[in-house]
């Protein structure tokens, strides 16, 4: 059953000193990035910091401090805030977009170790806890005292979290006990686990709710499964190790990253077929590059590859299949999130 409960006070307000109460008011809407450089940001889990990238000169522009093993980001609808999952500790952190300043830390309780993160339009934020084997809501998580909701899956690993635009339902892909569960977040229904392939990991829906898309890194394969009864309608090879999965905002491709291969498995979803391979650094230097997280850009043109092991990101033209920059980040670059 799901619980809800407010965030404490000690934990969900970090006010900035010298600002008044109303200092953190959704304020009236902006457009994501106007009047400013696209903006990519990364969560450096060696480091423990956050990165920003301005990506019209492809610079760092600042690394600051975030919170210990950073894993997950994700930017409010807005544009003002980038939330961070603090995987080494409790707390989903919110920072402003322009200046990396902490605005709030909301602490999950006890072993949550949150790693999953998805913030939708509603301005809910949604993630996975996965020493708690659960999901949490988080109401308007720049409040002072944003509500809190969990959701149980029961299931071990519960890492990464994907949310139906309606909000009604919750898919995660649960590492140790091998199975994708599907939340009920009416509380109505018990959660659903089905098991997929080995250690299923990456997890996407696609943009009109009819599939789900599912990573299973121990397995190399992708599955497409039925969001609602979740029976697997479809088996892809992938590379080997496909650790993230990421459908293009268009609707029409799906790619893994493949962290043994050092490349992308490019999955045509009209047919659920694999159409084609991208080399980001190739199987000689996957070891030293280490992918990780993927993330595209809006427009579908460029997919950005987190490269853990030498502190850089990737930004891969799709259409070219070619690397046509290296971001230098923090230690241990892993999370991304982006602002057009």
């Amino acid at each position: 059953m799901m619980t809800r409960f407010a965030a404490l006070p000690l934990f969900a307000v970090l006010a900035a000193c010298g600002q008044g109460g109303d200092a953190f008011a959704s304020g009236a809407a902006v457009t994501p990035g106007e009047g400013a450089s696209p903006t990519l940001f990364v969560a450096n889990k060696r480091g423990n910091t956050l990165s920003k990238i301005d990506l019209e000169s492809g610079e760092q522009v600042l690394e600051l401090d975030s919170c210990t093993n950073p894993h997950e980001l994700a930017t409010s609808p807005d544009g003002q805030y980038v939330a961070l999952a603090c995987y080494g500790g409790t707390s989903i952190d919110v920072f402003r977009t322009s200046t990396l300043e902490r605005v709030r830390s909301v602490d999950l309780g006890a072993n949550a170790r949150p790693h999953g993160i998805v913030w939708m339009p509603s301005g809910n934020l949604y993630a996975s806890a996965e020493g708690r084997q659960s999901v949490f809501r988080i109401d308007d998580p720049t409040a002072q005292t944003p509500q809190l909701t969990e959701y149980p899956t029961g299931k071990d690993g519960s890492h990464m979290v994907t949310v139906a635009p309606d909000e009604r339902t919750a898919w995660t892909t649960d590492l140790s006990s091998k199975t994708v569960t599907k939340i009920d977040l009416t509380g109505t229904d018990a959660p659903l686990s089905v098991t997929v392939g080995e250690e299923p990991e990456g997890i996407a829906l696609s943009p009109d709710g009819s599939a789900l898309w599912v990573s299973a890194r121990g397995s190399n394969q992708a599955f497409e499964l039925d969001p609602v009864t979740m029976e697997v309608r479809s088996t892809v090879q992938t590379g080997a190790f496909p650790l993230r999965l990421a459908i293009r905002p268009q609707g029409d491709v799906a790619v893994t990253s493949d962290l043994m291969d050092g490349g992308l498995t490019v999955i045509d979803l009209d047919t659920a077929k694999a159409v084609r391979q991208i080399a980001v650094s190739g199987p000689n230097e996957a070891q030293e590059r280490f992918q990780v997280t993927i993330l595209w850009s809006d427009d579908g043109e460029r997919i950005y590859v987190a490269e853990t092991a030498s502190n850089t990101v990737a930004e891969v033209d799709y259409a070219a299949g070619t690397v046509l920059r290296r971001f230098e980040v923090g230690e241990g670059g892993d999370g991304l999130a982006i602002l057009p």
